[in-house]
């Protein structure tokens, strides 16, 4: 089976229901989104997998496995999502539905992450806790742009176990960011108030 298949020539594509949509469509735009946050949860799982620190040890591979897992979820988010609920056949919609589990799952890897950190009192930046750290929090803002696309799409269309998921799995990147810092004994970068040096302007 060729990797070509000219279909798409004409700037259309079709979705898993079989309907033929142009590319820019909202549901293309979502399904865009969800394929490179899991392509940036991949470049933030091979960097972690390659790090000098010992990756054999239980919390780095059971939080390994979670993002490998993470990324097969992902692929069910983008097989709902490219079956709109008002035009797919009920058969189509079925194969499709996402698993409402999966939400409980994020929230349980992530309770079990917080313990391990310090509570958190500060804004902090993107940097600082290491580079698997900072992919994770570049994972975490594409996942907010995700999340908003499939919004977009409208309630009627999704599956609400699916905008929940990204919604969830959102948090549970920004905590897996820290939670690496942790591993890796990276120091957190705090926000920090910008000061007011000379009186306001006047008028």
């Amino acid at each position: 089976m060729k990797v070509y298949t000219k279909t798409g020539d004409k700037g259309t594509s079709q979705l898993f229901s079989g309907e033929r949509r142009p590319k820019d469509d909202a549901v293309f735009m979502a399904l865009g989104d969800t394929d490179e946050l899991n392509a940036q949860i991949g470049v933030a799982l091979t960097h972690f997998q390659g790090l000098v620190l010992d990756a054999t040890t239980k919390p780095a591979l059971e939080f390994a496995s979670r993002l490998e897992d993470i990324q097969s979820r992902l692929f069910d988010v983008g097989a709902s999502v490219a079956t709109p609920l008002t035009s797919a056949g009920k058969t189509k919609i079925r194969r499709a539905q996402f698993d409402p589990i999966n939400v409980t799952l994020l929230e349980n890897w992530i309770d079990e992450m917080d313990e391990h950190l310090e509570p958190l009192r500060n804004f902090i930046l993107p940097s600082g806790g290491g580079l698997t750290s900072c992919h994770l929090h570049v994972a975490r803002s594409v996942c907010r742009r995700a999340e908003r696309r499939v919004v977009s799409i409208g309630g009627e269309d999704v599956d609400p176990a699916v905008i929940q998921y990204l919604n969830r799995l959102s948090d549970f990147l920004f905590v897996s960011a820290r939670f690496v810092a942790h591993l890796e004994g990276k120091t957190e970068t705090i926000w920090k108030k910008q000061l007011v040096t000379s009186e306001p302007m006047k008028e």
